[in-house]
């Protein structure tokens, strides 16, 4: 049996063919969605626990180096690593939560993969990272099923990362292959996330038409303009059919945090002054929220960083704004404040005011937010999606009869309405938001294991 398989930077999940009908599978104790984060005692216990419980080797020397120093630095530090000690989804969340001090927490891998400039070693350390995560699920997915699946076609956006081009695509997707063979697939096959939803939506169509698919994801945005229709169910070679594409990095998790930005963080401190007057430096609080920014990320979280923000704290007009940019640090809340973020904006799809809350350990912070405040915040990611729909319009020299929109962020009215800016009076249809892609995947594995 062959399976798609979304490996999402939001959330990941699997389909399969029955009767010529799309079936999700449950891979999260009955639920069919499961969120792309991870939880360990610390880095080095992944990949000790692939080895020691799941029987899973290294592929390379420097994963073999990789291991043996994991294995020596638990040792050293007197971890036992057990099997129940990684978690993933909800549970991982829950977990870090708990205590972010305490614990090693990764949030929407896929988005770091096709950095370029990676050492091996950190290679390496992504690769055991998809890797754990991609196990968890096919050991899910068996369960469910009740068989071994081997086979499997996994999603891939048009662009991994907007630096490197076709470098940073080959290398995201050696990752990808490499953890999913290491986790147990035997058969992988990839396909663009907009080309897979749109076979989905495909399946519904009873003339041929040019369809704009518009695939907004947690860290990518992929366009493709496709010829399809009855006389294109069914057929493998599709080279004709595919009339343009444009892909970038930037995606739901882009629109959370210019939200978070523009709206939450003067709450810590951002646009203040110092008490002689000048403007606090800015990067430190775009850094604490740039959760998918790796080197962001290190840099907020450095020791260096850490003497910085006291200087800012002693240097401030508004010291206890200060003193909350200082409980980021200490208890690792930039993921937290993002996900309210991403609260808002569902919320203000259906609503133009909410009341976001920010809770530190100190304090509760409500923070009322509107739709127009919404509109503003997220303008220049909004503007990249228009400039991908545009180069895929120029690219294929077409018109769409329509445009099929997926992804999480697609329900937003403000995102629509910016597409519909660009193409015109052409009619938007929609289906599952946030299963299109996984059931497009599911029915090009059945065409390709066939």
């Amino acid at each position: 049996m062959a399976v798609g398989f979304d490996f999402g930077t939001a959330t990941c999940s699997v389909a399969h063919i029955v009767n010529n009908e799309v079936h999700p599978v449950a891979i999260n104790e009955g639920e069919f969605y499961i969120s792309s984060t991870m939880c360990a005692p610390n880095r080095e216990s992944v990949s000790e626990s692939l080895y020691r419980h799941l029987n899973i080797l290294p592929m390379s020397d420097v994963g073999e180096q990789l291991l043996q120093s994991s294995i020596n630095t638990n040792k050293r530090e007197g971890i036992d690593v057990v099997p129940d000690d990684i978690r993933f989804g909800k549970q991982a969340t829950a977990l870090y939560l708990q205590d972010p001090t305490d614990y090693y927490y990764v949030k929407s891998p896929k988005s770091f993969l096709g950095l370029l400039g990676l050492d091996e070693i950190r290679y390496t350390i992504f690769e055991d990272i998809v890797c754990a995560m991609m196990a968890n699920i096919k050991h899910n997915l068996e369960s469910s099923l009740s068989q071994s699946i081997d086979e499997t076609v996994i999603g891939r956006p048009i662009n991994f990362h907007n630096k490197g081009g076709e470098q940073s695509n080959i290398q995201a997707e050696n990752i990808l292959r490499r953890a999913a063979t290491r986790a147990g697939f035997k058969h992988i096959e990839f396909q663009f996330e907009p080309v897979a939803a749109g076979l989905e939506y495909e399946a519904s169509l009873s003339s041929d038409r040019n369809v704009l698919v518009v695939d907004i994801g947690g860290g990518t945005s992929d366009c493709s303009l496709i010829r399809m229709g009855p006389n294109w169910v069914g057929k493998q070679e599709r080279t004709d059919s595919l009339l343009g594409h444009a892909g970038s990095f930037v995606g739901g998790n882009d629109l959370d945090i210019h939200l978070a930005s523009k709206s939450f963080m003067f709450e810590f401190g951002k646009d203040t002054n110092t008490k002689s007057g000048l403007p606090m430096p800015n990067m430190p609080f775009w850094e604490c929220i740039a959760i998918n920014d790796v080197i962001a990320q290190k840099t907020f979280y450095s020791r260096a960083n850490y003497r910085e923000l006291k200087s800012m704290l002693s240097s401030a007009k508004e010291p206890e704004k200060l003193m909350r940019l200082l409980q980021i640090y200490d208890h690792t809340l930039g993921h937290s404040i993002v996900a309210e973020a991403e609260r808002s904006k569902v919320a203000l799809s259906d609503t133009d005011n909410y009341k976001a809350l920010i809770q530190l350990p100190l304090e509760s912070i409500d923070i009322p937010v509107s739709a127009q405040q919404l509109e503003k915040s997220i303008y220049r990611p909004v503007l990249k999606i228009q400039k991908l729909v545009q180069e895929t319009l120029a690219q294929a020299a077409a018109q769409p009869d329509e445009i099929f929109i997926t992804g999480g962020s697609a329900r937003s009215p403000i995102v629509r309405a910016a597409i519909k800016s660009v193409v015109g009076n052409v009619p938007i249809a929609n289906g599952d938001y946030e299963g299109s892609v996984t059931a497009g995947l599911a029915r090009w594995a059945n065409l390709c294991f066939k």
